[in-house]
């Protein structure tokens, strides 16, 4: 990861020390569990400062935009003001075209495995993040070099670290590819579907519907009318417009 992309995601992020002896800390001191709540904050000016405790924000940070043998770095461009006290998730998202393929018969990871894993856990150096989410709509074909980018990204993480990623709706439901990577939870995204499925209805209303990577995390969106019941998950909520004191509150109901 380019160091002054690096910087330039630091910087954004309001309140947070880029001392490095505060960044140390981050990367070595125990992290406790995430909240049950949680606040997607995506690419867009953002002020969180007001949140109540027990609600964290997994925010965008980074872009990676890979194709070919290619990959580029995109940092986030817009702020994010959040209070000292509230828990991060750092989110990368993935970008490819549907080009990612490990060579045939390879199973060591290639340069740009190596490459994207560093970039993805480089972001835990920022203060008060305790994990990393990779946001990637892998391709059928796609998912040989996710599952060896997957198991990079674990092995770059300290131990304590939490690694999250978002995952198709038809991942959870029926097609169980992510049996056996190394994640702490994989979040149905259940929003933006052009119709609601019979088994997309099950995982939203129970997580023993789902694959079972993605029974303890759901993920929705304010705008969906799907109904989420969280039912002991952690919830991630998405917000179309700019996040408000009344949308906010709207999410705290989405996650009873």
């Amino acid at each position: 990861m380019r160091r002054g992309a690096f910087l330039l995601i630091a910087l954004l992020v309001s309140g947070l020390s880029l001392s490095p002896a505060g960044a140390s800390a981050a990367r070595t001191a125990a992290r406790p569990g995430l909240p049950g709540l949680m606040l997607w904050a995506w690419e867009r000016p953002t002020d969180l400062r007001a949140l109540d405790a027990g609600i964290g924000v997994a925010f965008l940070s980074q872009t990676l935009i890979a194709r070919n043998d290619a990959v580029s770095v995109e940092p986030r461009r817009n702020p994010l003001r959040v209070s000292p006290e509230t828990p991060l998730v750092a989110v990368t998202r993935i970008e490819t075209g549907g080009t990612l393929r490990l060579g045939s018969g390879q199973t060591a990871p290639d340069s740009r495995v190596t490459q994207m894993a560093a970039a993805i856990a480089g972001t835990m150096a920022l203060p008060r993040v305790r994990g990393v989410q990779i946001d990637f709509d892998a391709a059928e074909s796609e998912r040989t070099f996710y599952r060896a980018l997957v198991h990079a990204v674990r092995r770059a993480l300290p131990a304590d670290a939490a690694l999250s990623i978002t995952a198709l709706a038809s991942w959870c439901a029926g097609d169980r590819w992510m049996s056996g990577l190394p994640v702490d939870e994989a979040v149905p995204m259940l929003f933006q579907m052009a119709t609601v499925h019979t088994p997309y209805a099950r995982i939203a209303a129970s997580p023993a519907a789902a694959a079972p990577a993605c029974r303890s995390a759901v993920g929705t969106s304010l705008d969906e009318p799907l109904r989420i019941r969280a039912d002991a998950r952690r919830v991630y909520v998405f917000n179309p417009v700019s996040w408000t004191p009344a949308s906010i509150a709207r999410a705290r109901e989405v996650a009873q």
